[in-house]
């Protein structure tokens, strides 16, 4: 299947990072694959990466969930691009946490600059600025406190329901953008 849209989730793989803020793009992904996911996900190498074929509504989509680390998700992304001949501009949605914005927001973009995530610097060197992203809102990390730990690290329990009520309405959102780039 030649999809007509890459959608790819920013994490860290491996059990450690399973549950950390810096993976909030593979929960948008997991969120997507209960809503339009079309069999098992499945370990491709010449990705590097994890995918999953799905369907939203007629429009064929592959998931993505890069197996690098998160400053390396470009080599990912640059592969998929390359190999299935992808226009980023409208081919390629990456869904990735945000420091920036306030927990549980959620915004859409058709292009623009990394701001601090190492994630959209390592794609943004691979494939340039102009793809379309969603970036899900962590809120900034408590004063003094180390950044890179603390998306690292764990959300609390009232943090997670938030976060979980704004998965939630991942699915319409991007069937929203799918419906609207195919008119």
């Amino acid at each position: 299947m030649k999809p007509s849209l890459v959608i790819i989730g920013l994490g860290n793989s491996g059990k450690s990072y399973e549950k950390t803020r810096h993976n909030a793009g593979f929960w948008g992904l997991d969120t997507l694959s209960e809503a339009y996911g079309v069999g098992e996900w499945e370990d491709k190498q010449k990705f590097i990466a994890h995918i999953q074929e799905a369907r939203i509504v007629t429009i064929p989509v592959l998931l993505v969930k890069p197996q690098t680390y998160m400053n390396l998700s470009g080599n990912c992304v640059r592969k998929i691009v390359d190999f299935f001949k992808l226009d980023p501009s409208n081919q390629v949605l990456v869904i990735s946490d945000d420091i920036d914005l306030p927990l549980g927001d959620v915004r859409l973009r058709e292009k623009g600059g990394p701001g601090t995530h190492n994630g959209l610097k390592s794609i943004c060197e691979q494939i340039g600025e102009v793809y379309p992203r969603i970036r899900i809102g962590l809120g900034d990390s408590p004063a003094g406190s180390d950044l890179a730990s603390w998306v690292l690290s764990v959300p609390s329990a009232e943090d997670m329901k938030v976060l979980n009520d704004t998965l939630a309405g991942l699915p319409e959102m991007v069937k929203e953008f799918v419906l609207g780039k195919s008119e």
